[in-house]
């Protein structure tokens, strides 16, 4: 199998148990990831929107800030939705980690790790599982790569 292919489809050696895992932990992460890409875009669930986050984002150092609140939100969006769906699992993982080293680095540090970055820190904990171990069986990856 060719090293792309083996990015976009990885194979598992997971048993079942391992693959049931692995779908809790990606739809659990999934789920997080549409909502906070969510609150980011569109200011749902209370978040800022593009403006609303923009603003922050700038107050912090990371500017433009609008356009990282894009950038920012819809990789959270995307990636999450491709973490539940376990489709280009991989992509979607590290779609999700890399917002996560910026929060943690930029908004977080030099702060605590109880009441500051410990969750930004297990959520790239998880996204980190996702992309070095894969989807598992129970994905999408598997179905269209040929594996049952």
């Amino acid at each position: 199998m060719s090293t792309v292919k083996q990015l976009v489809f990885p194979s598992s050696n997971t048993d079942r148990a391992g693959d049931i895992g692995l779908l809790l932990l990606r739809l659990t992460l999934g789920a997080i990831f549409v909502a906070h890409g969510a609150q980011k875009l569109f200011g749902s669930w209370g978040g800022g929107g593009i403006e609303g986050t923009g603003a922050f984002f700038a107050q912090n150092g990371l500017k433009p800030g609008e356009a990282l609140a894009v950038l920012a939100g819809t990789g959270e969006l995307v990636g999450g939705l491709l973490l539940a769906l376990g489709l280009l699992t991989r992509l979607g993982a590290l779609a999700v980690a890399v917002p996560m080293v910026i929060a943690i680095v930029v908004i977080h540090l030099p702060g605590p790790l109880v009441g500051g970055f410990e969750l930004p820190l297990a959520l790239l904990a998880a996204a980190v599982v996702v992309l070095l171990v894969g989807p598992g069986r129970l994905s999408l990856d598997a179905r269209l790569g040929g594996r049952r």
